[in-house]
C-alpha cells in the first residue's frame, strides 16, 4: 500500500483506491476516534482513520452569529425522524473533529458517585463496568491532551484527583466575577468552569465573544482536531481518509470478526480491511452502523446478540435559563466561565440528585428565536443584552425503550425524557437564585427533539453480555476484533458534559484494552 504508508505520503490520503488496507481502522474524527488514532501515534500499527466529512473551512463566517446559528452553516444537512414521521434536522455535524469543532469546551470530570448505582427521583441509574478509580489517571493525561484550565477546592463534589490542572482557570471577567460573588454570598459555592481552550502567552485565543457553539477561527479552541488528529497525522504510521462514509462492516461467516468494511468515498464504494476497527461515530451513528451490518450468517446486526444495539438512548435534560437585570446591559464577551454543582446530588428538602449548571457563551438572537417565537427581535435582542445566560443540565437515565432504529433506511430516534422532575426542580432553583442575586426577570426554555448533543448509551458497556453490547474497555462482547469508543458505551448519563469521560475512555482503552492487533 506504497500510495498510502510510508515517509513522505501525504497523512490526508488522496490516493484513489478501491482497497485500502490498516492494522487498525478508526470510523470518525470526533473525540473518540482522534484520540484513539493519537494515543496509537507512536504504537507501529498502521492507523486509518475514516471521516465522511472534511475539514471545516476557516472563514469569516466562523464567528457571525447568523451564518453558524441562523443558517446553521456548519450542522448537516440531513435530516432524522421522530417515531410519529416528524421529521427534522439534527445538531449533528460531519467533519474532522466531529462535534468538537462547535462545542463550548467544557471539560468535565464526571463525579465519583456516578460510577455507581445512583437513585433518582424517576428510577434508578446503573453502575459502570469499572470505577472512577480506574478512569482517574487518563483524566489526568485527557486534561494535559486538551488543555484544561481549572481549579481544585471550591466544588464540593470534585471528584479525587492524582494530578493538579496544568492551567491556571479562565478568569471571569467583571460582571461573572460579580455574579459569582453574589451567589457565594446565597450559600452556593461557584466555580470556575473547566474549559479547554488554549489561553496564555503565546497562546491564540483572544477570548472571543464567538466560541460556545461556534468553530474557532484562529484554532484555539483544544477541539479534535487541533490537539489530536493534525499531531496524530504527524506519525508515518497514521493516516486519513476525508469525504470516506462508511456504511457496513463485514464479518467471516460467524460473526466473531470483523474483517472489512464498506464506505462510499467519491461517490464510489471502497473496502477498507484491517485487523482491529474501532467505531467512534458519536452514540447514534455509531448504533446505525451496527444495526445497517448483518453479523455472519446470523438473524443479527453486528455486536447485536444482546439485542441492545441502539436502545437506552439518553441525551441530557437541557434548559436554557435567562435571567435579565433590565437596569443595565452584560458587557461580557467571554461569558462561560462560571459553574455550579451545589445542586448536583441533591438540595434542601429535595434529597435526589438534580444536576449541574454553567453558564453558556453570550448567547446571540439567532440561538433561541425559534424557542422564543412569540418574542418580537427588537424585543428579544433588548433582552439578550441584558441577561446571564445558563444551561441547566440534568441526567437523563437509562430506558430500553428509548432507542435509534432504522425504518426504511432512515433514522429514527425515539426517545421520551426521564427524569424530568428533578430537572424541572433544579430549573426553579437556578431562577430563584438568579433572582436573589439581583436578576428579576427570568425566563426557561428546554430544549426539543432536535438538540441531539450529548447523545450517549446505544452500545452500553458491562460485565454481562446479555444485558450490554461491549466491555469495560469498549470492546464487543461479540465480536473480539471490534471497538466502539465514543459516548455509546456510557451506561448511564451522568450529569456533566460527556466529551473528557470519552477522551479519558479512548485513553485508556487505547493503553489498557488490548486495542492493537496481535
Amino acid at each position: 500500500m506504497s500510495a498510502v504508508w510510508g515517509p513522505g505520503t501525504p497523512p490526508v490520503v488522496v490516493a484513489d483506491q478501491d482497497e485500502y488496507r490498516a492494522d487498525v481502522a478508526v470510523v470518525g474524527s470526533g473525540a473518540g476516534g482522534a484520540t484513539t488514532a493519537w494515543a496509537l501515534a507512536d504504537s507501529g500499527a498502521r492507523v486509518l482513520v475514516l471521516e465522511r466529512g472534511d475539514f471545516l473551512p476557516h472563514e469569516p463566517e466562523n464567528w457571525e452569529p447568523e451564518a453558524v446559528l441562523g443558517q446553521r452553516r456548519y450542522d448537516t444537512t440531513e435530516t432524522w425522524s421522530t417515531p410519529s414521521g416528524e421529521r427534522f434536522r439534527p445538531m449533528a455535524y460531519y467533519n474532522v473533529g466531529g462535534a468538537t469543532k462547535i462545542y463550548g469546551a467544557a471539560l468535565i470530570r464526571m463525579r465519583e458517585s456516578d460510577f455507581g448505582v445512583v437513585e433518582h427521583l424517576d428510577g434508578m441509574s446503573p453502575a459502570w463496568p469499572f470505577a472512577y478509580a480506574d478512569l482517574e489517571p487518563y483524566y489526568g493525561e485527557a486534561e494535559r491532551l486538551f488543555k484544561v484550565h481549572g481549579r481544585s477546592g471550591v466544588d464540593p463534589t470534585e471528584p479525587p484527583r492524582s494530578t493538579p490542572f496544568a492551567y491556571p482557570p479562565v478568569a471571569h471577567e467583571p460582571m461573572v466575577a460579580e455574579l459569582s460573588a453574589a451567589l457565594e454570598r446565597g450559600g452556593l459555592h461557584p466555580h470556575h468552569l473547566e474549559l479547554g481552550i488554549q489561553r496564555g502567552p503565546g497562546e491564540p485565543c483572544v477570548r472571543c465573544g464567538t466560541c460556545d457553539c461556534f468553530p474557532c477561527l484562529v484554532s484555539a479552541k483544544s477541539d479534535a482536531e487541533v490537539v489530536a488528529m493534525r499531531p496524530a497525522l504527524r506519525s508515518d504510521t497514521v493516516r486519513l481518509l476525508t469525504g470516506t462514509r462508511a456504511t457496513r462492516l463485514h464479518t467471516d461467516p460467524t460473526g466473531r470478526r470483523v474483517t472489512g468494511i464498506s464506505a462510499v468515498r467519491a461517490g464510489r464504494t471502497v473496502r477498507v480491511r484491517a485487523g482491529v476497527v474501532v467505531v467512534s461515530c458519536g452514540a447514534v451513528n455509531s448504533a446505525v452502523l451496527l444495526l445497517r451490518s448483518p453479523a455472519g450468517a446470523g438473524d443479527h446486526t453486528v455486536a447485536n446478540s444482546s439485542g441492545l444495539v441502539g436502545r437506552n438512548l439518553m441525551f441530557h435534560n437541557n434548559s436554557v435559563v435567562l435571567a435579565v437585570d433590565p437596569r443595565r446591559r452584560n458587557t461580557v464577551r467571554y461569558q462561560k466561565t462560571l459553574a455550579v454543582n451545589d445542586f448536583y446530588r441533591g438540595g434542601p428538602g429535595f434529597p435526589y440528585p438534580m444536576g449541574n449548571l454553567q453558564l453558556m457563551g453570550k448567547v446571540y438572537p439567532p440561538a433561541v428565536a425559534g424557542l422564543y417565537p412569540y418574542v418580537p427581535g427588537p424585543v428579544l435582542a433588548w433582552l439578550l443584552r441584558r441577561s446571564v445566560d445558563w444551561w441547566v443540565m440534568s441526567e437523563d437515565l437509562p430506558d430500553p425503550g428509548n432507542r435509534v432504529v432504522l425504518r426504511g433506511g432512515r433514522i429514527v430516534v425515539d426517545r421520551r425524557a426521564r427524569n424530568i422532575r428533578a430537572h424541572h426542580r433544579l430549573v426553579s432553583t437556578v431562577r430563584s437564585h438568579m433572582r436573589d442575586a439581583g436578576y428579576p426577570l427570568t425566563s426557561f426554555r428546554t430544549m426539543g427533539p432536535a438538540a441531539t448533543g450529548h447523545q450517549c448509551g446505544t452500545v452500553v458497556a458491562g460485565t454481562d453480555p446479555r444485558t450490554s453490547v461491549l466491555d469495560g474497555y469498549c470492546r464487543s462482547h461479540d465480536v473480539r476484533n471490534l471497538f466502539v469508543v465514543d459516548a455509546g458505551f456510557f451506561p448511564s448519563s451522568a450529569a456533566v458534559n460527556p466529551t473528557l469521560t470519552i477522551v479519558a475512555q479512548a485513553l485508556r482503552t487505547a493503553r489498557q484494552g488490548g486495542l492493537l492487533p496481535a
